[in-house]
């Protein structure tokens, strides 16, 4: 039967309305990805989550009497870091501006050690020449092996050499429990240790 004059067929009708359906949607869909694009803006980046080559920090001031850097508190000093020019972020101070590259963005923690007035070479040379004396354990703060090896003569040479293999190498430190002084740039051990949050990463080869 031949369709009436001015109406769709119901085929058509059908395929007629989803083909709408389907423009409509997709018209929704720009929509709202327009509005979105032009209110929902990104908040503004710290200036301590910049990546690398955008700031550029200060070396550390080191004081002479600790060969440390200056303000050392817990095991952890800060520098000073300058965000790179035209570089939008929030600073130390919340405060959203626009960098010349003159302007402190953010203070950046670096690792210290805990010094207490005992020095690396004064150590090793006391072991060299004195340790048969005891003069090094006496100088860490070991006075009952210091006074053993002074009555032993360090053992009969054995336990000074065996000390002065364990300063030098800075398995044997202060007492107290700090670090040697050590020139800034100096030979200085850093011991690894394996803790619960110890894991290892994948390597990569190229």
């Amino acid at each position: 039967m031949a369709a009436r004059p001015g109406r769709l067929p119901v085929a058509g009708l059908g395929r007629w309305r989803g083909a709408a359906e389907a423009r409509i949607l997709l018209l929704l869909c720009f929509a709202g990805a327009t509005v979105e694009g032009a209110t929902g803006t990104e908040p503004p980046l710290k200036c301590d989550e910049l990546r690398l080559g955008q700031y550029m920090c200060d070396e550390p001031k080191i004081d002479n009497s600790t060969q440390e850097p200056m303000n050392c508190t817990n095991h952890t000093a800060y520098v000073q870091c300058l965000p790179a020019p035209n570089i939008t972020c929030k600073d130390h101070r919340g405060i959203e501006k626009v960098f010349t590259g003159n302007e402190v963005g953010f203070f950046k923690p670096i690792a210290c050690r805990n010094v207490n007035g005992y020095s690396y070479k004064v150590a090793v040379a006391l072991s060299l020449f004195l340790g048969w004396l005891g003069a090094d354990r006496f100088y860490l703060g070991y006075p009952a092996l210091g006074l053993l090896k002074f009555c032993t003569v360090g053992f009969c040479g054995i336990g000074s050499l065996i000390d002065f293999i364990l300063i030098s190498m800075q398995i044997v430190g202060p007492s107290d429990g700090s670090s040697y002084i050590i020139d800034y740039y100096g030979a200085r051990l850093t011991r690894l240790t394996i803790t619960n949050a110890t894991f290892r990463k994948m390597q990569t080869y190229p």
